[in-house]
């Protein structure tokens, strides 16, 4: 955006003359120099559109006219003496300089409030969090003008090179703080972690596991409560939570630390990409909104800078847009993969119960079978012993030999009887074991 330009143009009495228009931001005013035809000769002129136009001085010759009139956005800005044929390049300049004028009193504001916090930072001794506050809170305010193009370049720099100045003396200033902290930050872990290792050599020596549990949670809300560092506060947080697993499988065995199982993870994690999800579409929704007042904005606007900004603004929000779906389009693939994982770790689960279920089932089966055969065997075998004492009592009579050898004979047979009993059970219990085995591979198959 220039700050002079160079046209022809004529008089009152329609004699062609050069006119050289000069803004003057500061005093709100524009500078118009008027040289006649024949002192602005072709050298002349492609000094003053080459140097003069870019900011560099020429000297003028004697015989020019200067005009001095205030920047206004009603009035014309050429006197009615003169006028130009390129009154397009007139109106634009007028509508643009009230631009300039503007954002160098946006510029100069915001300078004098950060040589305000600058004195102030100079006149610290020690670290200031409201200070700090105050300047990060200036410096978003600059980024906006920023990024809605209402400050020039060189203003800006001018500001980001303060500002970063002054975020450097408060960080020289919070360094120390931090160098405080980080001694104290040790002492207080060090304090802890002594009150810890205590717990655990009462956990090791089997003391009374409730009162510890007890105080290693009274230990942890003085953790949380406690001011550390990042690097002081994960390595406490490591052996608290190792302490935690150790006196919970004491407590109640190695499976109270394992129920973070796979589906649950997967819905945790599908939960908080739901509530993302949620964010981000409620994000896009109020950009698109904002797109919707920008194009009132511009259709509205009457002059052409604002005009111009409003649409370079737009389509800022746009491509934000756009970033932002992209991140939604792939949120949504994650989310549909993780409900097809939900999906098939219930239905593992379920099929798990299930087999669980029918092995519970087929066990008690076995043990009621087994238990049946084991009564009916009893009851063989009394009726055999019964059997067995009448032999005795026959042996007794003192029969004759072959009658001897007659009974010897029938206790043969009751002991073969016996054993084709005691047969009977253990096939009894391998046709069962064979029906549990079919049972399950059954189940196997479902899967």
């Amino acid at each position: 955006m220039r700050s002079r330009i160079v046209l022809w143009g004529e008089n009152e009495k329609d004699e062609k003359v050069l006119i050289a228009l000069e803004l003057l931001a500061a005093e709100n005013e524009v500078n118009i120099i008027v040289f006649p035809e024949a002192k602005a000769t072709e050298m002349f002129y492609n000094l003053m559109m080459n140097e003069w136009r870019n900011g560099n001085e020429v000297e003028f010759p004697e015989e020019h006219e200067v005009i001095k009139r205030p920047l206004t956005v009603s009035d014309d800005l050429l006197p009615e003496n003169l006028k130009v044929e390129r009154t397009d390049v007139i109106s634009r300049a007028q509508t643009e300089w009230h631009f300039v004028v503007l954002s160098s009193k946006l510029f100069q504001s915001y300078k004098a409030e950060l040589d305000d916090l600058r004195e102030r930072i100079d006149a610290l001794s020690s670290y200031d969090s409201g200070i700090w506050e105050e300047l990060k809170g200036f410096w978003n305010k600059v980024q906006k003008q920023i990024r809605e193009k209402t400050l020039f370049r060189e203003h800006t720099k001018i500001l980001r090179d303060q500002t970063n100045a002054a975020f450097d003396k408060m960080k020289e200033h919070r360094k120390v703080l931090d160098e405080k902290f980080r001694d104290e930050s040790a002492q207080l872990a060090e304090k802890i972690s002594d009150e810890l290792a205590e717990i655990e050599k009462k956990i090791e020596k089997g003391l009374g596991l409730k009162p510890l549990f007890e105080d290693l949670k009274d230990l942890q809300r003085r953790f949380k409560d406690t001011k550390l560092i990042r690097k002081h506060r994960n390595k406490l947080r490591k052996q608290i939570d190792k302490a935690f697993k150790v006196i919970k499988a004491k407590r109640f065995g190695d499976n109270a630390n394992r129920s973070d199982n796979k589906l649950g993870r997967l819905q945790r994690r599908y939960d908080g990409l739901v509530k993302a999800i949620s964010k981000m579409k409620s994000s896009i929704g109020r950009d698109k909104k904002d797109v919707e007042f920008e194009e009132r904005r511009i259709s509205s606007t009457d002059g052409q800078l604002e005009a111009q900004i409003r649409t370079a603004k737009l389509k800022m929000i746009r491509e934000r847009i756009d970033s932002k779906q992209e991140k939604l389009d792939e949120m949504l693939k994650i989310e549909k993969t993780l409900e097809e994982q939900i999906a098939r770790e219930k239905e593992k689960e379920e099929k798990a119960k299930k087999m669980s279920e029918a092995k519970e089932k087929t066990k008690d089966e076995i043990a009621g079978k087994i238990e049946q055969q084991k009564t009916e065997l009893a009851k063989e075998a009394d009726k055999l012993k019964k059997q067995a004492e009448k032999i005795t009592t026959v042996k007794k009579s003192k029969k004759s030999k072959s009658k001897s050898n007659g009974d010897d004979n029938l206790v043969s047979a009751v002991n073969s009887t016996l054993g084709e009993s005691l047969e009977d059970v253990v096939d009894t219990i391998k046709a069962i074991a064979e029906v549990v085995s079919d049972q399950l591979s059954d189940l196997g198959e479902e899967e």
